[in-house]
């Protein structure tokens, strides 16, 4: 049962805000505050799924209170409610960390839409860090050879930067285990490390499966449905067998790399992430190249 706080100094729009999502889905437990102070004392206190959170407030803004939970409880997503005049600060809270904004007054599809966005989201942190604890698994690089201490000292200086990295080499030569390294050793380690096998997803399918879709975009997709962009968001993703990607998936997977924006199939609306890109390949992506099979630009 997704539990959302409305954090709202206007009682009008409180009440709105609530009643809509209340008929929208009747699993959601919504409750409120009525100043920003209000707000975070009930975040320090109890779980929420999701907090709607006006910007302009008494006693603590919604920046404040953005601010400070993710001090806290990082994995709690916002969407911040701007008035007129807000749009420059709410477009500024999304770099402090909030999930989306909405203005007011509230149009219904882009609220709705945003909300299961948004709690899309938090399932998937939540699931990656269960299994993150339930795998604890510890990447090791065993070895002293020249060759391989030379990879390590690679590795060494490479994962602290945020630079995107392509691994190349024939199967069995530990290419994702290099990319499990690069990931624990950089400042991202905390956040999701999300892997995709290219090779093994059809080609009608991997958009779908890296960017997301709406409901409705093709038969099967019954709801809405985050992808691993964005359940790589704020970590690394590894796409493993990049050469086997299509090419119009490519060409979505160079728009993300180039604008840290994604679209989910079906979708009009964009969606900000960020996120590390680590690719491998058995292929020769120079021969794919000139034979068409992959994008110049994205190698």
């Amino acid at each position: 049962m997704p539990k959302i706080l409305i954090i709202e100094d206007e009682a009008a729009i409180r009440r709105v805000l609530g009643k809509i999502l209340s008929e929208e889905n009747d699993t959601y437990k919504v409750e409120e505050a009525e100043d920003g102070q209000a707000g975070f004392e009930k975040i320090k206190n109890d779980d929420y799924d999701l907090v709607l959170c006006d910007i302009k407030m008494p006693k603590m803004d919604g920046v404040e209170v953005l601010e400070a939970v993710k001090k806290i409880k990082p994995e709690i997503p916002f969407v911040m409610i701007s008035g007129h005049g807000d749009l420059e600060t709410a477009i500024n809270t999304m770099r402090l960390g909030a999930f989306d904004y909405i203005s007011k007054p509230p149009d219904l599809n882009r609220l709705l839409n945003t909300v299961r966005n948004a709690l899309d989201r938090k399932v998937l942190v939540v699931e990656n860090k269960m299994l993150k604890k339930k795998v604890g698994k510890n990447y090791e690089m065993i070895g002293d050879s020249q060759p391989i201490n030379h990879i390590k000292e690679i590795i060494e200086k490479v994962a602290p930067t945020d630079a995107r990295v392509l691994i190349t080499g024939p199967n069995g030569t530990g290419k994702e285990l290099v990319a499990h390294w690069l990931h624990e050793k950089s400042e991202r380690a905390p956040a999701p490390f999300i892997e995709v096998n290219c090779a093994a997803i059809p080609s009608e399918l991997i958009e779908s499966e890296l960017f997301g879709h709406v409901k409705g975009a093709f038969t099967s997709a019954v709801k809405d449905r985050a992808g691993k962009f964005e359940a790589a968001d704020k970590g690394t993703i590894f796409l493993d067998e990049i050469g086997d990607m299509s090419l119009p998936a490519q060409a979505k997977v160079l728009r993300a790399l180039q604008e840290n924006m994604i679209q989910r199939v079906g979708a009009e609306k964009d969606i900000r992430v960020d996120v590390r890109v680590i690719a491998a390949t058995n292929k020769d992506l120079k021969k794919e190249i000139a034979e068409g099979r992959f994008r110049e630009d994205l190698y």
